[in-house]
Formats: structure tokens, sequence, C-alpha cells
């Protein structure tokens, strides 16, 4: 008998010490082998002498200008596509301000081979001004020409006369589903608005979203009396559908313990290097702050309704659900020099950003709106490098959650001082090194990769870990981090 309850202790012993590995791994972040940025609070456990920071776009100038008869001063709403090798550019052509979904406002299209340099084809379609020889895309389609904003599916089961995607219009009509099968020539998709709940009176965003399997859609809400309300401040809601067609009940997007802005867009959409992370570079709107004088808007021929307020570029992430992160408060691209800049409705990102070298990738702002001179600009950034975990001169140090990860090798983006270094040390569940992956083991890390495999001793393979619950800790000097990788 003494022999059996000893045995039966032991199975429970067992029982219980995997049954708490079990709720530890479920408890953990399941990273897999996605990609992993430093620019909400998801990965961060504990920092040490170490920043999280907000890095500023490169400005890299005027790339398009809204210089055609159709364009011009209040053309707008612009989303960039990359579809294989081509780059194209939407953006809604109108000259004069009519109101919200007036007839005389088209969409264009602007394309690039590398994202740099642009032109606009002739794609022969409508006739505009007595000739088929422009850019336009949809015409007479108001009003969803107002609002127009298109996405290539990444659905799996997208038919191939539905491979583009878009939404437009206004609170009045709903939003109006439209499909293409090359990007140019577009129909509705039927008659009847697909989702009505909201007053729309921005870009209205949608995409598949790889990580919930559904289409997304963060759309113009107010943040007070409803979705369809104007009432408070302007703001963002989201639904979700699986076919494109039927919508779920909307929810106000939340963005935690910071004060409320005017986010005028919200441009929502997956970061292609890591898509389970949505990026929200948005415009933040400032009603009533005015820069120029009534002299001063004359002088730059400023529409005379479109100079006492000013705006700027933010930047939020979410990763499905209700909640943007609003990390950084302050401005992720300033106005720039010039009271060009700072008139109302002015300096709004496009849609989506894209990557246009080895180790490049490029977003773009529409600038001097309302003005004879608008047009589009392109910022620049290393990839992955929106923010980043900073130290200083003096050593820093990081701290993961727990996580569980799948792979054999552990690749991080980085950029070091000469003086620099990142290090990095593997710990277990409980916060102990565990043995062979010691800071003491790890190799110090020197230099400014897109991409460099972490090694301990000489050796990369980590695939001992792999489905094991772990936390990583960074040592840093004079170094930013940007993003992490396990590889299989």
């Amino acid at each position: 008998m003494p022999v059996q309850r000893s045995v039966l202790l032991c199975f429970l012993c067992i029982c219980l010490a995997q049954s708490q590995v079990f709720a530890q791994t479920a408890r953990s972040l399941q990273l897999g082998s996605s990609r992993e940025l430093f620019v909400d609070q998801y990965l961060i456990e504990k920092l040490n002498n170490v920043t999280q920071e907000l890095h500023t776009p490169r400005n890299e100038g005027a790339v398009l200008k809204f210089d055609n008869p159709w364009e011009g001063n209040f053309s707008g709403y612009s989303t960039i596509i990359k579809d294989g090798t081509l780059f194209r550019m939407y953006y809604r052509g109108v000259r004069e301000a009519k109101g919200d979904g007036n007839e005389s406002e088209l969409t264009c299209v602007a394309e690039s081979s590398d994202g740099i340099n642009w032109v606009k084809p002739n794609v022969g379609i409508y006739t505009i001004n007595g000739s088929t020889n422009n850019n336009v895309v949809l015409s007479k389609a108001a009003p969803a020409t107002h609002n127009f904003s298109p996405f290539l599916d990444a659905n799996p089961n997208a038919k191939a006369a539905e491979r583009y995607k878009a939404l437009g219009g206004t609170g009045k009509s709903g939003l109006i589903a439209f499909v293409s099968a090359d990007g140019i020539h577009w129909k509705k998709l039927q008659e009847a608005p697909v989702f009505r709940t909201g007053v729309f009176d921005s870009q209205n965003v949608a995409f598949w979203s790889e990580s919930e399997q559904q289409y997304v859609c963060y759309f113009r809400t107010w943040n007070e009396g409803g979705f369809t309300a104007y009432k408070g401040f302007r703001s963002v809601s989201r639904t979700t559908s699986k076919d494109f067609i039927n919508w779920t009940q909307p929810v106000h997007m939340t963005f935690g313990d910071t004060p409320l802005d005017h986010l005028y867009t919200n441009q929502t959409s997956p970061y292609f290097r890591a898509p389970h992370i949505y990026l929200a570079i948005g415009a933040r709107f400032m009603p009533k702050r005015q820069v120029l004088t009534d002299e001063q808007a004359k002088i730059l021929n400023v529409n005379p309704a479109y100079f006492k307020d000013c705006s700027d570029a933010i930047f939020m992430t979410t990763r499905g659900g209700s909640v943007y992160d609003r990390t950084f408060l302050e401005s992720f691209i300033r106005p720039a020099i010039g009271l060009e800049n700072w008139v109302s409705r002015s300096n709004y990102p496009v849609l989506n950003v894209v990557q246009t070298s080895p180790t490049e990738l490029s977003l773009y702002v529409n600038e001097s709106y309302a003005q004879p001179t608008a047009h589009i600009k392109r910022y620049t950034l290393r990839l992955d490098g929106f923010a980043s975990l900073r130290a200083g001169f003096k050593e820093g140090e990081a701290i993961t959650k727990p996580l569980v990860f799948k792979g054999k090798e552990l690749e991080i983006n980085y950029a070091t001082s000469a003086a620099g270094y990142v290090k990095v040390e593997i710990l277990d569940a409980k916060g102990k090194p565990l043995p062979g992956f010691t800071v003491s083991d790890s190799r110090e890390i020197i230099g400014n990769e897109i991409r460099r495999i972490v090694s301990w001793n000489g050796k990369e393979d980590v695939s001992s870990l792999s489905g094991k619950t772990i936390k990583l800790k960074f040592y840093c000097k004079d170094a930013d981090l940007y993003s992490l990788k396990f590889n299989e």
C-alpha cells in the first residue's frame, strides 16, 4: 500500500506540474514566427534605462502635383496600393469645394514602378472636358467619389473579378461597395449600400484581415450621440464582415486613458511585414487653431474657408478589436516649414505604407490643401522603423512578457553607435537566465542592420526552446531595437 500511495502521489505531482506548464503557456504571448514591432505595449514587461521612442519620417519632397484641370486644390483622401511590381495612387480629383458628394468629384489614379517617380496614365474610360485622355477611373458615381477608398483584397477566396474592392459614400447614401479585376475598371458590387450606420464624412477604410480572417472597416463617427450624430470629437468606429456585403453592428473604438483628439482620418491598415499589427497613421485636426492671418492666406491664395484650423499626422496601432494603442501622443509628422503647411485639412496621410527599397519604406502625405499648389509628398523610414526601444550611452535593459515562439533562430532589426551594442539573454518563465543563453554567452551585436541573427557562444539555434514559455532580456547601450522575429 505505501508503494501504491507513493506512485499515486508521484503521478499527481506530475499532473500538477504539467497543468502549471499548460496554464503558463496559455497565459503567455503566442508569437509563433510573426514579426513583432515595438509600436505598442504588447511585448514589453519592464524597461530600465530604456525608452520607447517614436521616430520622425524623413521628408523626401513632393512626388505628385494635383495639376490636371479635373484635379486641383481639394484633391485628397488618397490611397497607395502595391500590386506586384506596380504602385498605384488613388485620390479624389476636384478643384473647387462644392459640398461633399457632388458630381464634380472624380476618382483619379497615378502609377509608379518604384514608388518615387509617378505618372498619370491615360486610361481612356471617361470623357472629361471633352476628351478621354485622362487618368479618371471613376466618374458619375457621386457620392462614392467623395471618399472612394480601395484596397487589394488579400482574401485567398476572393474572386478574380473582385481582386480590388472599395467603399465610398456619405452619411446620406451609406457606404457603397465597388469591385474591380484590374484596379482601373470599377463597378458597383450591388446597387444598395452595404453599410449605413455612420456619418462617413471622411475616408472610410476597409481591408481583409489575415489575422482575423474577415473584412474589417474603420469608419468615421463622432464619440457622442451614437453612430450617426455629429457631436463631441471626430472619432472612429469599426465593423466586420465575412463577405463584404453583410456587416456587423459597429463598435466605437477606444483609446485607453488618453486625451481625445479630433481624428479626421484614421488610415488603419495592416503593416505588410507584420499584418497582425494594424498601423493607424491618421490626421489630427485642430479646429479653430489658426496660424495664418487673413492677409497671409490671401497671398497664398488659400480658400477663405480653409485656413482657420491646422492639422498634423499622428501614429496609433491596433491588433483588432475595439482598442487603439496611443503609446505616442506626440505628432508623427509635423507640418513643414512654410505657412502653406499650416492651413486647414492639410498634412493628411495617404492610406498604407509601402516598401521602396531593400531597407526603406515610404509613406505619403497630402499637403498644401485648398491651394493651387496642392500635392502629395513622400516621407521615408527604415523598415520597421516607426518606433524603437532606445538606450542611451548608459546601458539599459528591456524585458519582454512571457512568450511562446516557433522557430530555430532569433532575428532582430537594430542600430547601434560605434560605441554601442545589443546583447540578448533568454530567461525562463520565472525570469531566470537559461544555461547557454545567458548575457555572458551572448555575442555583443554592433552595427546597423535590418536583419541580424542573434547567437550565443557562436550558436544561433534556439529550436530547443521552441514551444516553451520564455522571456527575452535585451541589454542595450547607445542603440535602437526596432523589431524581432523568430524564424522557422
